[in-house]
């Protein structure tokens, strides 16, 4: 009994300390000469660290509320460095600063507590309650998604394509496939862009094509969608203050109904009202929580290519562990681009990371939360026909039978997890920016 406790107890601190494998990983990968790439790396542990803790803060809050009795909150694992009481609870900084911990007492029938202290346990609280304590933690993870959301739109802008062209096309690809590629004018001898023939410059500004008027970036696509291909047309653009005319003939792409100008558009970042903000982060949050759905229903898939050349153009190059994408904070951080698409970047792929992590939390597996919650969920269904039935209820689900199935859970978890960690240290996918 005292060995399955022990077990059950250290699963729960293990699902956090697995960061510190991860962490530790990621240094791996460092390579100490790109500084704006170690600081990239730096910002995205500490975010993970911060995402973690409120993690834990859901649960220690939410039971502190209930009334139930928590015993420890400590920031970290192994050897403690700092500890201090604050009534009941000690609260405390520990040798290793990857993830955090909360004790409530009693969160099993196979823990042996105080009787005096049985009335304020875990497992003696009505079901309800039980519920919103487990699934605080992941409720904490979607809030601070929300939040940074919403400092996204306030604080630095809302991606907005412009009819500014920033630069020009290299080439005119084959196809729509190649058009849609990472590197479309590989290959073969590609032909010139019509925007670069006509006299396109970068900082122009486009005014019209064909006589219609164009006011931003979805206009021009909406009158390209309407011009014919392989005929000259009238083109204006604003250059330096002046309007400058000039004719361009689009080319077409096979597979692609749009006729191609070869111009890539200038993005500004509009501030939203806090209102507005709201709304695009309700947007930003319902696109990644599908999103995040399609990745985790793509993890078994991925398994066989993520250490195939082309990984980036598999199912694997759409899952990536904490090191994988602390990798990618660090590249955009290092990247050449302008600071709101770093900080755009890196706030969007946090926001990204705590969804995806609250939702996979909630899986109805043990030893995640989602398998308290189901445990909890069935004894109280299980309570309510057998009080329909007029039988007394049950009581609480013996959790010892189903440690077996939690080190089976815990097991696929550590190894998928160290193999995304080892493919994306020795296989990794860089972001294009």
């Amino acid at each position: 009994m005292n060995g399955s406790r022990g077990l059950l107890a250290g699963l729960r601190r293990a699902r956090t300390a697995m960061l510190v494998i991860a962490v530790l990983a990621a240094l791996v990968i460092l390579d100490g000469s790109h500084l704006t790439f170690l600081l990239g790396v730096v910002i995205f542990v500490v975010a993970l660290i911060i995402s973690v803790m409120l993690h834990e803060f859901g649960h220690f809050i939410t039971a502190k509320k209930f009334g139930m009795q928590v015993t420890q909150f400590f920031l970290g694992f192994g050897t403690t460095l700092w500890s201090t009481f604050r009534g009941e609870t000690e609260y405390g900084v520990k040798v290793l600063p990857f993830g955090g911990f909360v004790k409530i007492t009693g969160m099993t029938r196979m823990d042996e507590i105080d009787v005096a202290d049985e009335p304020r346990s875990f497992r003696k609280q009505p079901g309800w309650q039980r519920i919103i304590v487990l699934a605080a933690g992941s409720f904490m993870h979607f809030v601070l998604a929300l939040f940074l959301f919403v400092v996204l739109a306030v604080a630095v802008g809302q991606q907005t394509s412009t009819n500014t062209v920033s630069g020009l096309a290299s080439c005119v690809p084959v196809s729509n496939t190649a058009l849609n590629s990472n590197n479309p004018c590989t290959g073969a001898p590609h032909a010139r862009t019509p925007a670069e023939m006509a006299g396109v410059r970068a900082n122009d500004t486009i005014i019209s094509i064909g006589g219609h008027s164009i006011a931003n970036w979805n206009q021009l696509h909406t009158v390209l969608k309407s011009q014919p291909a392989h005929t000259k047309l009238p083109m204006v653009v604003k250059r330096n203050g002046r309007d400058v005319r000039l004719e361009v003939t689009l080319a077409s792409i096979p597979g692609d109904s749009v006729p191609y100008l070869g111009v890539e558009s200038a993005v500004v970042y509009e501030r939203q009202n806090p209102f507005s903000a709201i709304a695009f982060a309700g947007t930003q949050f319902a696109g990644t929580i599908t999103s995040s759905v399609q990745a985790i229903g793509k993890l078994p898939a991925a398994i066989p290519d993520l250490f195939a050349k082309d990984r980036a153009k598999t199912p694997a190059g759409q899952v990536s562990s904490v090191v994988g994408v602390g990798a990618v904070t660090g590249d955009v951080v290092e990247a050449a681009i302008p600071w709101q698409a770093k900080v755009w970047l890196v706030v969007y792929l946090v926001a990204s990371l705590n969804i995806f992590v609250g939702l996979f939390n909630l899986l109805p597996l043990l030893p995640l939360d989602g398998g308290h919650l189901a445990i909890v969920i069935y004894e109280r269904i299980r309570a309510w026909f057998n009080r329909i039935l007029g039988r007394p209820d049950p009581g609480l689900v013996d959790i010892q039978k189903l440690v077996p199935l939690s080190l089976l859970v815990f097991a696929v978890l550590v190894g998928f997890g160290t193999l995304l960690i080892a493919a994306d240290i020795f296989n990794p996918v860089h972001l294009q920016v």
